[in-house]
């Protein structure tokens, strides 16, 4: 190969905690991975609410400790002022077991974290980088291309596997013209930052928030710094019917707020207002020859739920496992990678179902526990609370999904 083409095992398509996790799993398992990003970490993100699900692969990256040692504000549940009036409720963490808490994070922090033990454990990681298009030899891809920021020079980087992990640019599937977007969902979010917010006291410190209105819901997320992300979410139909624009609907609808108004009551705006719409999509397939999807790159769900880092972080988990199986053997590339892709998606449509009953703003709180209940333990082995806040950490499937081959084997 000449100086501007390159062979690894792995290529990955971007640095974010997706493209991170399984680009360190892969290279602490000793294959050879490069993983390209476009941008310089750490850099800002939304998504600082993570629970519990994404523990298991952070744990096996060996970054709990460091989470801990950061300073991240604990989240031990969430609080909800949702369905029908009766006041504040909500979740713990403890009652779905396994974990006591996760983490509300900077995500400009948490992401270098990831990005930087993927490092750490061998993967050779180039930032501002911008991949052009993949490369295949027939159907199969077999690596992409790539330019450095400021230069002109186009380069190859040949790989037996690409994943990309490319978030919601995502890559691939729009080079495959295979996004589906869920027309239900299309919501548009507005958020900001305050200082001096009032806060919960003890372990409902570091609560998210979700309180819903009419027409939308806010989240309100305490943060390790002295801030608080406060947000907007309404679909974007409504958005666009009410004539406002989005910072004067944001303060219109806070106002009206119960528990979100009383707690930035006297705080500081400490930031400007960002923006995001059209949220939720799934790419047609997840992956084919010689490439796969995961993270935001294959799906994204409403992030009612704060599912999307967990989404990325158990898919990496879960794809790290079936690479490595085909790069052991390329004849279960098919089988692997089918599993993957069976796996990911019962956990997405799981979310996609819960999140689009939970938009049922005339329910009880009885009735989220009992449809909780209903896909994740129709036998009725634990009490509904149990499986409702099992469901909210994200728990359920993606569980080492390759169990019964190993066991036909």
């Amino acid at each position: 190969m000449s100086a501007s083409e390159e062979s690894y095992d792995v290529v990955v398509i971007g640095g974010g905690p997706g493209g991170a996790a399984t680009a360190g799993l892969l290279a602490g398992m000793g294959h050879k991975v490069l993983v390209l990003e476009r941008e310089k970490f750490p850099r800002y993100h939304i998504g600082e609410s993570l629970i519990t699900g994404a523990l298991p692969t952070l744990d096996d990256l060996g970054l709990i400790k460091r989470l801990d040692a950061m300073g991240f504000t604990k989240k031990y549940g969430g609080t909800l002022l949702w369905g029908k009036n009766q006041g504040t409720w909500g979740f713990r963490f403890t009652e779905s077991a396994l974990y006591d808490y996760a983490y509300q994070v900077r995500r400009a922090d948490f992401d270098a974290l990831v990005l930087g033990r993927a490092r750490e454990l061998g993967a050779k990681v180039l930032e501002e980088v911008t991949v052009r298009e993949p490369i295949f030899d027939g159907e199969r891809m077999v690596g992409v291309t790539y330019a450095e920021k400021g230069s002109k020079e186009t380069k190859e980087a040949h790989a037996t596997f690409v994943i990309d992990a490319s978030g919601q640019t995502h890559m691939l599937a729009k080079h495959f013209d295979s996004v589906v977007w869920h027309d239900d969902l299309r919501n548009i979010a507005t958020w900001t930052y305050w200082q001096g917010c009032n806060r919960y006291s003890g372990t409902k410190a570091g609560d998210i928030i979700s309180e819903n209105r009419p027409a939308g819901w806010f989240w309100f997320i305490p943060l390790h710094d002295g801030t608080v992300s406060v947000g907007y979410v309404t679909p974007l139909e409504e958005y666009q019917k009410s004539g406002k624009s989005l910072e004067e609907l944001y303060f219109e609808e806070l106002a009206k707020t119960e528990e979100v108004s009383t707690l930035v009551k006297g705080a500081t705006r400490a930031s400007g207002f960002r923006n995001i719409k059209d949220w939720s999509y799934t790419a047609e397939r997840f992956h084919g020859p010689g490439w796969a999807l995961v993270g935001d790159a294959a799906a994204f769900v409403d992030p009612l739920l704060s599912t999307g880092v967990t989404l990325a972080l158990r898919g990496a988990r879960a794809l790290a496992d079936a690479i490595d199986g085909v790069l052991q053997d390329p004849s279960a590339e098919d089988e692997l990678l089918g599993l993957y892709e069976e796996s990911y998606r019962t956990f997405l449509d799981s979310v996609l179902d819960f999140v689009r009953f939970f938009y049922d703003r005339t329910k009880n709180k009885e009735d989220y526990w009992d449809k909780a209940q209903e896909q994740i333990d129709p036998n009725k082995l634990r009490p509904r609370e149990m499986d409702f806040a099992t469901m909210l950490s994200g728990l359920t499937g993606i569980n080492d999904i390759f169990q019964q081959r190993r066991r036909a084997a």
